[in-house]
C-alpha cells in the first residue's frame, strides 16, 4: 500500500460571492486575522504528512503562486529593519512543501481541474482538499482521512452532519453500512426529502489513482461542468470508499457568512486576540 503523500488543491473558481472584493484579490488570498485563507489549508495538509502540494490555478491567481514563493525584496527589507521574527514567518512559507501549479485554462468545473493533476499524481493514492474549505482541528482533518486508508486501503470522503434542511446544499453520502462507513455512492445536493442521510462531504478527499480513468471518460455534469463528485460515483462501482467522520469544525469560506465565522472563531483562538475580541462582542448591542 502506497503512502499518502501527494495533495491537489484547485483553486481556480471565480470567487463571484465575494465580488467586487475577488476582482483583484482571489477569495483563497483574503485573510483570517493575518494569514491568507489558503496557507491553513496548506499547512493542515502538511501536517498531515503531505510533501507535495499542486495548486490548480487560473490565470489571475499568480498572487497564489508568489505567496508560497520566496520575496527576496521583502525578506531584504525585513532583515534591515531588524524584524527578523516577521523575516522568519515570511521564509518558512516557501519552505512548507513543494508546490506546483498548472493552470485551468477554462472553467470546466473540479472534474477538469482534478485531471489535469494525472502527470503530477502518477499512480499513487492522493489528497483533494478544496480552496473554498478551512477547518479548525485538533488533529489535523486530512490526517483523520489518512487513517482510515492506511486501515482499510481505501477512497476516503471527509464527512460532517449537517442540519438536514440543508441537504441541498451538499454532496450527500448514501450509506451501504452506515455503522463501518462504507459508502455506496454519494448525492450531489438532493432535495432535503430525498436525502439518504444527513452526512455531507465537505471538501477533503483521499482518492487513489484510479480516479483518472474515470475522469477521461465523464460527462458533463450540474452546471454543465464535469464534476469530480461524478468521477467518485463511477470509481465506487469497482472500489471501496469509506466515510472519515471527522473531529473539527468545518468553514465555507467561499461564502461571506463562513468567512466571517472564520475570522472570529480563530481570532478567539489567539491569546492576544480573544480577550479584546470578546469584549467587543459583549459590547455588542444586538437586536
Amino acid at each position: 500500500m502506497k503512502k499518502v503523500r501527494k495533495c491537489v488543491i484547485p483553486v481556480a473558481g471565480m470567487g463571484t460571492r465575494f465580488l467586487p472584493g475577488t476582482k483583484a484579490i482571489p477569495k483563497e488570498m483574503f485573510p483570517i486575522i493575518d494569514k491568507p485563507a489558503i496557507q491553513y489549508i496548506v499547512e493542515e495538509a502538511v501536517n498531515s504528512g503531505i510533501e507535495e502540494i499542486l495548486f490548480i490555478t487560473s490565470s489571475y491567481k499568480n498572487s497564489v503562486i508568489d505567496h508560497f514563493d520566496r520575496n527576496f525584496e521583502l525578506e531584504t527589507r525585513l532583515e534591515k529593519s531588524n524584524k527578523l521574527d516577521k523575516l522568519e514567518i515570511v521564509k518558512e512559507i516557501s519552505k512548507l512543501a513543494n508546490f506546483s501549479y498548472i493552470r485551468q485554462g477554462e472553467p470546466l468545473g473540479s472534474g477538469h481541474a482534478i485531471k489535469l493533476a494525472k502527470s503530477f499524481v502518477g499512480d499513487e493514492p492522493f489528497a483533494v482538499m478544496y480552496g473554498d474549505d478551512v477547518m479548525m482541528y485538533e488533529k489535523p482533518v486530512l490526517g483523520q482521512l489518512i487513517d482510515i486508508y492506511n486501515q482499510k486501503d481505501c477512497n476516503v470522503i471527509g464527512v460532517q452532519e449537517i442540519d438536514p434542511e440543508l441537504a441541498y446544499k451538499y454532496g450527500i453520502i448514501d450509506y451501504d453500512d452506515k455503522e463501518t462507513g462504507k459508502i455506496k455512492t454519494i448525492i450531489e445536493k438532493p432535495k432535503n426529502e430525498d436525502a439518504p442521510s444527513n452526512h455531507a462531504g465537505l471538501g477533503r478527499y483521499i482518492v487513489k489513482p484510479e480516479i483518472f480513468d474515470e475522469l477521461e471518460t465523464l460527462s458533463k455534469g450540474a452546471g454543465g461542468e464535469y464534476q469530480f463528485t461524478d468521477a467518485m460515483k463511477e470509481l465506487m462501482n469497482k472500489q471501496d470508499f469509506y466515510a472519515c467522520k471527522f473531529d473539527g469544525k468545518y468553514f465555507d469560506i467561499g461564502s461571506q457568512q463562513g468567512y466571517l465565522k472564520a475570522n472570529v472563531e480563530f481570532a478567539l483562538q489567539r491569546d492576544d486576540l480573544k480577550k479584546d475580541v470578546k469584549k467587543y462582542i459583549k459590547e455588542l448591542k444586538i437586536n
